[in-house]
């Protein structure tokens, strides 16, 4: 068994929210200085910047390996983190997501830029809808859409207050056959497990969420996998 250093949540300049730093080199690289062996870029409601992050990757070597992500805020506006495990399965729940976001566009002077870029950092366009709306998808549809392109779905920092699934529904739809849920760094799984009994059936991770290159996570998250394959990881996490 290999001891995996993750870290499976962080947004690219994409996401209104991430900042101009986070491009893909930038990306790639902090994660090559960490030492991380595991990383996903998830951004909201888009995985438009992967095939950047994932050429960089490829093209850098070091042994890094990208999961293709995207954290997606359902209609019961709880951030839901989808993992596939190709590209193309995560392009294709791109494409999907866009069509369920409202039309409402983004004002970047006072939201943020939402670029799209190339494996060079050059910016090749943006995204006009708000990436931080929620869709028009329930997390049961958005299961169904996931599971059939082969990917898994993690609940994004279940022990928030807000757009968490527990903030929003209470609990987590047994019918969903969640195995991993996601916690925020700041907080320990002992007290997640303190706060709701009902999370000892299942398994956590920490994210780091990082929206600056310094919040992304050091060598401290770490998972024991056979190997490092993004097949691996999956079935670890689903």
């Amino acid at each position: 068994m290999d001891r995996v250093a993750i870290d499976l949540h962080i947004h690219s300049i994409l996401s209104p929210c991430g900042e101009e730093e986070m491009t893909p080199n930038n990306i790639v690289n902090m994660a090559l200085i960490k030492e991380l062996d595991f990383i996903a870029v998830t951004d909201h409601n888009t995985a438009k910047n992967l095939p950047a992050v994932m050429a960089v990757a490829k093209e850098l070597g070091g042994g890094i390996c990208i999961l293709p992500g995207i954290e997606v805020t359902t209609k019961e506006e709880a951030h839901i983190l989808a993992y596939l495990p190709t590209l193309e399965a995560a392009m294709e729940l791109d494409q999907i997501i866009y069509e369920h976001l409202p039309e409402v566009m983004n004002e970047k002077e006072l939201f943020g830029p939402q670029y799209v870029m190339d494996e060079h950092d050059n910016i090749i366009g943006e995204v006009d809808k708000l990436l931080i709306s929620a869709t028009d998808i329930g997390v049961d549809r958005l299961w169904d859409l996931v599971t059939a392109l082969g990917g898994i779905l993690v609940p994004a920092h279940i022990d928030r207050k807000s757009y968490s699934l527990i903030a929003s529904l209470g609990f987590i739809p047994l019918e969903l056959n969640i195995k991993t849920c996601e916690v925020s760094k700041k907080e320990t799984f002992d007290n997640v497990l303190k706060n709701f009994r009902f999370f000892k059936d299942y398994q956590f991770i920490h994210g780091s969420d990082a929206h600056q290159l310094e919040d992304m996570a050091e060598r401290e998250y770490f998972l024991e996998l056979p190997d490092m394959q993004r097949q691996t990881l999956i079935r670890y996490l689903g």
